[in-house]
């Protein structure tokens, strides 16, 4: 066999090889000769057939097992030869095999770069100081008090009004006749919540009880139904009753609604805890992203094109799924990519740069994640999750998920030796933050 390797663009390679002519024989003839002895063909013993007739039946089945057999191991031998490390699987090119001539093929494959880690002590990074705005927990007993909020009946002499619960009869009407599935009794609509198609909640405000009423509207073109979308449509209604949210006081009694806590203050502790905890976690995943953007600055490494495709592409899923978490659909998840596309690719680049980093320090510092380390992580998770850890180490046994995971605590532990010989200077909150708060 005889290998040869050319450079082309970034990190791709291209391997010229050529295998011999004897080597081709002596594969068609070892493959035939297996065929041989254990083929049942009718007139000749088992194992018994001449090699003729076995050439005849079996040739376009030996030839393509031949052409594969033979490139998997020319490659692999040629990648040691070259010291070559391939990402993915190589693009094959070839002719067809003549068995009386050498056959020669190309693979063309993306490598891993050389990665050099020069400089990772003394990275500058800025770290904000971890400060609780009191506002927040006047903001999260603001959200306490209204999921404790109850419904009673408004008592006072007055309309309809956005926020009330109104209690209401209604019947629509299409075309002059009934709406399908477009009336009800006694039907409790929150004014001011989008249940009904728009304008129909709006109507409601200023109505007094036992007041009837009709409403017009029209239904939207993009209506989920299509026989009805665009239409105009008629509403028959009744007011019957309203009811309005009545907020509990903040206090001790709110506080011992909401859980363990005896006291107003315990809950405000407990608050002020689990903001300062977010806080914490938010400082410190800024501070880990400094790092190794710093680390990918003074460390340039070459990002192939393969693994950047893959991240991106990760990215954008993960970006997908939480649009219509938020009820957009494909147009806006379109619009959104086109929008930010020079993001997504910077992201992919940095992201694949600094493992291939974090990948070299842990062995450069002998920073490897150990099995016993793995698998006091699964313990941890197991506490948490409730989950038991017999059941949580067969989902770690599915695919990559355990290298994945060993991966998660390798960087976790490059990122704190990255931290403990950085340069860090503590500065406040920015001031668009401190706002926002």
């Amino acid at each position: 066999m005889k290998s040869s390797v050319d450079k082309l663009d970034g990190l791709n390679r291209k391997l010229s090889i050529s295998i011999p002519v004897d080597r081709i024989q002596t594969a068609f003839d070892t493959a035939f000769r297996g065929i041989q002895k254990t083929a049942a063909i009718k007139g000749f013993r088992k194992g018994k057939a001449p090699i003729a007739t076995i050439k005849a039946m079996y040739s376009e089945k030996v030839r393509a097992d031949v052409i594969d057999r033979l490139v998997s191991e020319t490659y692999r031998e040629a990648l040691q030869e070259h010291e070559l490390i391939p990402l993915g699987y190589p693009k094959i090119d070839f002719e067809e095999l003549d068995e009386s001539k050498d056959f020669t093929f190309t693979a063309e494959f993306e490598i891993r770069p050389e990665v050099k880690v020069e400089k990772f002590e003394g990275l500058a990074v800025n770290k904000e100081k971890i400060a609780v705005n009191e506002s927040k927990i006047d903001e999260v007993l603001g959200n306490i008090q209204n999921s404790q909020a109850e419904l009673v009946p408004v008592l006072e002499d007055r309309p309809a009004a956005m926020g009330d619960s109104a209690d209401i009869d209604f019947d629509g009407f299409v075309d002059g006749q009934p709406l399908q599935g477009g009336s009800a009794k006694g039907h409790v609509l929150e004014l001011g919540s989008g249940q009904f198609i728009e304008g129909f909640e709006e109507k409601l405000v200023g109505m007094k009880i036992g007041v009837e009423a009709e409403i017009n509207l029209k239904f939207p073109e993009e209506y989920h139904n299509s026989d009805i979308a665009g239409k105009p449509v008629t509403f028959k209604v009744k007011l019957n009753g309203l009811k309005k949210r009545s907020l509990p006081e903040i206090d001790d009694e709110l506080a011992k609604k909401t859980g363990e806590f005896e006291t107003l203050d315990a809950l405000k502790n407990a608050i002020r805890d689990d903001l300062k905890a977010n806080e914490e976690r938010r400082v410190n995943e800024d501070v880990r992203n400094q790092l190794l953007r710093e680390l990918v600055k003074e460390n340039p490494v070459e990002a192939p094109e393969s693994l950047k495709a893959q991240q991106k592409q990760m990215i954008l899923e993960d970006v997908k799924q939480k649009l219509a978490q938020q009820g957009l659909g494909e147009k806006d998840f379109e619009e959104y990519k086109e929008k930010w596309k020079d993001d997504f690719e910077d992201s992919a680049t940095f992201m694949v740069q600094s493992t291939f980093l974090v990948d070299a320090l842990a062995d450069q510092l002998s920073l490897r994640a150990t099995a016993q380390e793995v698998e006091e992580r699964m313990k941890m998770y197991a506490m948490q999750s409730g989950i038991e850890l017999e059941k949580l180490k067969e989902f770690y046994k599915e695919g990559d998920q355990q290298s994945r995971l060993a991966f998660q605590i390798t960087e976790e532990k490059v990122v704190a030796t990255l931290i403990e010989k950085a340069k860090v200077t503590e500065v406040d909150a920015p001031v668009e933050e401190k706002l926002a708060e």
